[in-house]
């Protein structure tokens, strides 16, 4: 297995390490409670003071988001290579992830509804991702002249994109545009809805843009960015007591 190089005195990479480790701590503990609480069990753990004194990392689960401007975000498309300057294009006008985008079809695009058929994403559900003008025109250009089953995004030298084919590319691009630190793909993806938070969009939205089950983990990263969402959403769901003529 190939392992890509990290700072091991960042301390984002430190965070993610620590936040991975709580994750595994809480599998294990559940494994164990498990034994400990179930009765044909208990005699094989009779005690779960070995594991309950365990703390995990504490404020590690929520990162600080990293995202791009408009004007880093047109420096690094000039300085990336024309096959994955196009990726990286339809990154920043759908939010999709690197693994959704590589597998479009050209039959996946509606021009006539303005959406992007996303079929297999990461929790396992399929959506539409609706476009701007901007990114109905870009997907029209990326389409021309395919067969609909044909994919969107192709490397240079006509294979597709696979897992670890952008992050050699995408690195020199940055360096190439003065984008430091650099970025990784998934950067793309918080560029987009960073924007839409910050223009006010709701956060079911935005949820619904980039497949999130539900708006938990889009508040977790985003809502802080949105300007005065957290009043909005007061005196929007509130309502009235009553109490005052």
């Amino acid at each position: 297995q190939s392992y890509r190089d990290v700072d091991l005195d960042d301390p984002d990479v430190i965070r993610r390490r620590q936040h991975t480790a709580n994750k595994i701590l809480a599998t294990l503990k559940a494994a164990l409670t498990f034994s400990h609480t179930h009765s044909e069990y208990r005699h094989l753990v009779p005690s779960d003071g070995a594991w309950t004194a365990v703390k995990p990392y504490r404020n590690v689960d929520v990162a600080k988001v990293r995202y791009l401007n408009d004007k880093e975000a047109r420096k690094l498309v000039k300085a990336c290579p024309d096959d994955l300057a196009a990726i990286v294009t339809g990154a920043l006008l759908t939010g999709a992830r690197y693994s959704e985008l590589a597998r479009l079809r050209c039959s996946d695009f509606n021009k006539s509804a303005g959406t992007l058929y996303v079929s297999e994403s990461k929790g396992g559900k399929p959506r539409h991702i609706a476009l701007t003008d901007e990114g109905v025109k870009f997907f029209a250009q990326a389409v021309k002249g395919k067969a609909e089953g044909d994919l969107i995004f192709v490397r240079e030298i006509g294979t597709p994109w696979r897992s670890a084919h952008q992050y050699r590319p995408l690195k020199q691009a940055c360096e190439k545009a003065g984008i430091s630190p650099v970025i990784g793909f998934h950067i793309l993806r918080h560029t987009y809805a960073s924007r839409l938070a910050m223009k006010a969009v709701p956060m079911v939205v935005i949820a619904q843009q980039l497949g999130h089950a539900d708006t938990r983990i889009t508040e977790k990263h985003y809502a802080h960015i949105a300007p005065s969402y957290v009043a909005d959403t007061v005196r929007a769901s509130f309502g009235e007591m009553g109490l005052v003529k």
